[in-house]
């Protein structure tokens, strides 16, 4: 007979993952305590790009690997949610508007042109990995959101506290993320609960996570170490 944990267990385990999230990277908190110049947060944000870009792929191979019609009708909703759709702008608009707002152009964030090594990597590796991977494993991964909320609420304020230079309306990607981060880790730890049933498939589970975590780690790692001192 199968063995089933404990649901309880399973999310305890998944929301310890919390404690290797990138707000406690040094770049990260140097940035929401005010510590950063300008050119360290032009750099931040135009590495970020690169992860917010390849979201709305990261989701679509979610989709085509996912067998189960139900969890498809409210994944999809991730890529729209970024890809935008006519009459709303989605979030890679608004994080180009924040690329502007920070004193960069729009060009020059599309072509990439500063996208250390690292981050690339790091973000490719993902892409790879929620691909290649079984989807629950792959939706497992995106359950950073966990943590997101509070930390987006935190870099709302850190930013309009410290950085005044910045216009306050190129910061509506993090507002919108107030909303649509709880939403989207309520629903992937559903699937993720319902679907991961056994021990094995909770530890696939909770080491997709940790490699998510590891993927957002390394990013700050590879900008704070191309942009020290600028």
């Amino acid at each position: 007979m199968t063995t089933v944990v404990e649901t309880d267990t399973f999310v305890t385990a998944l929301r310890a993952q919390g404690l290797r999230y990138h707000d406690r990277h040094p770049f990260h908190r140097a940035m929401n305590e005010g510590g950063l110049s300008p050119g360290q947060i032009r750099g931040w944000v135009a590495n970020r790009f690169y992860y917010q870009v390849n979201l709305p792929r990261k989701d679509a191979g979610i989709l085509a690997n996912c067998p189960e019609r139900e969890v498809r009708r409210r994944w999809i909703q991730r890529i729209l949610d970024h890809d935008g759709r006519a009459g709303a702008e989605g979030g890679i608009e608004t994080w180009l508007r924040l690329a502007e707002g920070v004193g960069l152009t729009r060009a020059e964030v599309l072509d990439e042109r500063h996208v250390v090594p690292g981050a690339r990597f790091a973000v490719d590796a993902y892409l790879t990995f929620t691909r290649t991977r079984p989807w629950v494993e792959a939706v497992a991964s995106s359950l950073t959101e966990l943590f997101a909320p509070g930390l987006m609420a935190e870099r709302l304020a850190a930013f309009e506290r410290h950085y005044p230079w910045i216009d306050r309306e190129a910061l509506a990607y993090f507002r919108a993320r107030l909303t649509q981060a709880p939403r989207d880790s309520e629903h992937a730890l559903e699937v993720v609960t319902e679907y991961c049933r056994t021990p094995d498939e909770q530890a696939a589970a909770v080491a997709a996570l940790s490699f998510k975590c590891d993927v957002l780690w390394s990013m700050l790692d590879a900008i704070e170490a191309a942009y020290a001192g600028r």
